[in-house]
């Protein structure tokens, strides 16, 4: 069964922001520490940051002071915020469990950050 859907991903240029959304479909949801991911073309899935059901935060190298993660207990959905965005940042967005959950991958949202 679909346990999380991705969205809000999108073309935008160097230097803006999106915000991307993570839904997820059961009360439990609520419990897991939840975690933002991405993968480049060739590359493994990336953990960018992460967020415990008490809303402490973790971010990669990368996103640490650009990227911001919340979540709305009410709505269960975690969100990730992406400011100041790069080139470099181009990738499919996806949430998941941390650690992650092999058979929880959705389809992911693709965010392309070029001029």
């Amino acid at each position: 069964q679909v346990q999380f859907v991705e969205s809000g991903g999108g073309l935008v240029q160097p230097g803006g922001s999106l915000r991307l959304s993570c839904a997820g479909s059961r009360t439990v949801f609520n419990v897991y520490t939840m975690g933002w991911y991405r993968q480049a073309p060739g590359k493994q899935h990336e953990l960018v940051a992460s967020i415990t059901s008490d809303a402490s935060t973790n971010y990669s190298g990368s996103a640490k002071g650009r990227f911001t993660i919340s979540r709305d207990r009410v709505k269960r959905t975690v969100y990730l915020q992406m400011n100041s965005l790069k080139p470099e940042d181009t990738a499919v967005y996806y949430c998941n469990r941390d650690p992650a959950i092999p058979h929880y991958w959705g389809q992911g949202t693709q965010v392309i950050v070029s001029s």
